[in-house]
């Protein structure tokens, strides 16, 4: 009988820090997920803020060489008449 009182004895006692962490657990989950969402929001902002800075620093992207040349003239326009 003694041995089962002393059984019980200790089931009671990892019963009752169980029972504190089963209670404790939530707020720590809780609480670890607000943090997670602040550092998501912080990063998302990082991640918009280097967008920008990429945007500003690349340089546009160099064009061919038209075929425009000085001498020739725009579509649709009539050559200067040397009377005028």
């Amino acid at each position: 009988m003694e041995l089962f009182g002393g059984l019980m004895v200790m089931m009671s006692i990892l019963f009752f820090f169980l029972s504190v962490i089963w209670f404790v657990l939530p707020f720590v989950i809780f609480s670890m997920k607000g943090k997670v969402d602040r550092s998501l929001e912080v990063l998302e902002s990082m991640e918009r803020r280097l967008t920008a800075l990429e945007t500003r620093l690349t340089f546009p992207p160099v064009s061919p060489p038209s075929a425009v040349t000085p001498h020739t003239l725009p579509s649709g326009s009539t050559p200067p008449v040397d009377g005028e």
